[in-house]
């Protein structure tokens, strides 16, 4: 489907598998360092900023989430297929994702959003706080939603960063306001900065 985010979860996995364990590694990009994390479902989680510190609090977070240590492996074949659309997709040669997804670090109205979002929001487009709630039943809960978007385990691969006010501000954004104007530039939605 061109220009649309497509999110593919392997249902037949169980995230809570003994043994599945966390694969993580660091990977350059336009935005700086993200953390890129997959469990035996898919994707789990992306991380801006990955400085030491960051690194430290994620990985001690997912630690807790999944009762084990997750395990350093930049040539993992599970974060192979992640890092190579998102290498893709900084370099404008990709505008839907296609990647399995483990959404077990979220549930509930702020799972509904994300899924939603990821999959009736295309690249090149932004939906308002406002709307994305009336799209998932809730009309009225576009604070709700605003929290769903700084909950987001997936950004960029989740496109949090298409949410925007519905008076033509940009909002907030978890990895920074002028990340998200970086990512909005680079799928033509706001022009691109002369210096």
């Amino acid at each position: 489907m061109p220009g649309r985010t497509v999110v593919c979860v392997n249902a037949n996995r169980d995230p809570q598998t003994p043994g599945q364990g966390v694969e993580w590694a660091v990977v350059d990009s336009d935005i700086g360092p993200l953390l890129l994390a997959a469990t035996g479902r898919g994707l789990v989680n992306v991380v801006f900023h990955a400085d030491a510190q960051t690194r430290k609090t994620a990985v001690d977070r997912l630690a807790a989430r999944f009762g084990a240590a997750p395990v350093e492996a930049p040539g993992s074949a599970r974060l192979a297929e992640p890092i190579r659309q998102l290498a893709a997709y900084f370099a404008g040669e990709l505008r839907s994702f296609t990647l399995d997804l483990d959404w077990s670090l979220i549930s509930g109205f702020n799972r509904e959003v994300l899924r939603e979002l990821a999959a009736g929001v295309p690249y090149g487009a932004v939906v308002g706080y406002s709307e994305l709630a009336a799209r998932v039943g809730q009309p009225g809960a576009a604070q709700a939603v605003g929290a769903a978007m700084g909950a987001n385990p997936l950004p960029v691969v989740v496109p949090c960063h298409r949410v925007v006010e519905s008076g033509g501000g940009i909002g907030g954004f978890g990895g920074g306001l002028e990340t998200k104007r970086h990512l909005l530039a680079l799928e033509g939605v706001l022009p691109r900065p002369l210096f």
